[in-house]
């Protein structure tokens, strides 16, 4: 492919389907950051399309997250829009997939982010693996956001594979004032998840049962709405655990100031957002040590592997009785969020990896 006329004004086509949390913000934050000098265009479902970003045409094109018969007609749009595009970046497995079948015989450079692990049955991990293989036979660049995910695809054939940057936005806020949370003096857990499989609920609400034994009068706060919300209440309803469901919040880095300890019990993480944002919030955490966890806290979080309920006890009632260890956490919490990477080093990632190609 001929050498641009200049490294600035890139023609980028960013693709995205039906993308909930971190990976929504992510494509947001980076469609719009491109944006700002070059031309791009954002085609996505329309929950990520919309609402308008400054300086970005956006295209709806809608990727679900399941096979559909719209796909064929997604494949014909994005092929339409690609066709114009010097580089096309998916982000997810879908579009990732969708957008190789649309570059079929085109000689546009396609670069793929992949933002989970597939979950579920046999079947949909044969599905996955179908879509993995497509991916790694037509992206240029495969960009994961934990070490695992990319050692993966490197297995499945991907010719270029990297550890992608996904940062969380820093929000500046003072603790939320915990008479008004509805806790006073209570030891304070917080936990932000989608309610979605993935998060390890059933291994929260052993965790949480457990934990109100060997500390009295804990209080549990979970922000974050999801598939499996009503089944959730309904269990903590039933076993009378001392766990609250907060909802969406728009109050996030307040709630994590006010926590004792920020707990994740996730079955999988990419670069969780929110822990980074408890990172940057100076928060305790303690977390299951799955997926780009470790990559994120680094030694500013104690670590448990995951399904290990009495462990993840244990630790947590030793952040929440013991305040010189609690300190601690909050001090290298402060000092690992000051190495983690920002939305301006995201945005050179990308940009660099695009121009690596069109050389």
């Amino acid at each position: 492919m001929a050498e641009p006329k200049n490294s600035e004004g890139l023609r980028v086509l960013q693709v995205a389907g039906s993308a909930a949390g971190g990976t929504r913000s992510h494509v947001r934050e980076l469609s719009a950051g491109l944006a700002l000098e070059n031309r791009v265009i954002l085609a996505a479902s329309g929950d990520v399309a919309r609402p308008w970003i400054p300086g970005l045409r956006s295209r709806l094109v809608e990727i679900s997250d399941r096979p559909r018969p719209q796909d064929a007609a997604a494949v014909s749009k994005l092929r339409a829009i690609g066709r114009r595009a010097e580089v096309v970046h998916a982000h997810g497995l879908r579009a990732g997939a969708l957008s190789a079948l649309a570059l079929t015989g085109l000689p546009t450079p396609l670069v793929v982010t992949l933002h989970n692990i597939p979950v579920g049955g046999p079947a949909v991990q044969a599905v996955a693996a179908g879509l993995e293989r497509v991916v790694a036979g037509r992206a240029a660049v495969v960009l994961g956001v934990s070490g695992d995910i990319v050692d993966h695809i490197r297995g499945m054939g991907a010719q270029r594979a990297e550890r992608a940057l996904v940062p969380a936005p820093i929000r500046e806020a003072t603790a939320l004032d915990r008479a008004a949370l509805g806790v006073g003096d209570a030891p304070l857990v917080v936990t932000l998840a989608r309610l979605a499989p993935q998060k390890g609920l059933d291994l929260l609400l052993d965790v949480a049962a457990l934990l109100a034994d060997r500390v009295p009068g804990v209080q549990w706060l979970i922000a974050g709405d999801g598939p499996r919300r009503d089944e959730l209440q309904r269990a903590i309803e039933d076993e009378a655990l001392p766990i609250r469901l907060l909802g969406q919040r728009d109050d996030v880095p307040g709630l994590l100031r006010a926590a004792d300890v920020v707990v994740s019990t996730a079955e999988w993480e990419g670069q969780p957002l929110w822990l980074q944002e408890a990172l940057h919030a100076g928060a305790p955490i303690v977390a299951t040590d799955v997926g780009g966890t470790r990559e994120v806290t680094g030694p500013a979080a104690r670590l448990v592997r995951y399904g290990d309920a009495d462990l993840l006890v244990s630790q947590i009632a030793t952040v929440l009785r013991e305040p010189r260890v609690r300190d601690g956490l909050r001090a290298a919490a402060r000092a690992r969020a000051v190495e983690l990477p920002r939305a301006h080093d995201a945005l050179a990632q990308v940009l660099d990896v695009y121009r690596s190609l069109l050389v």
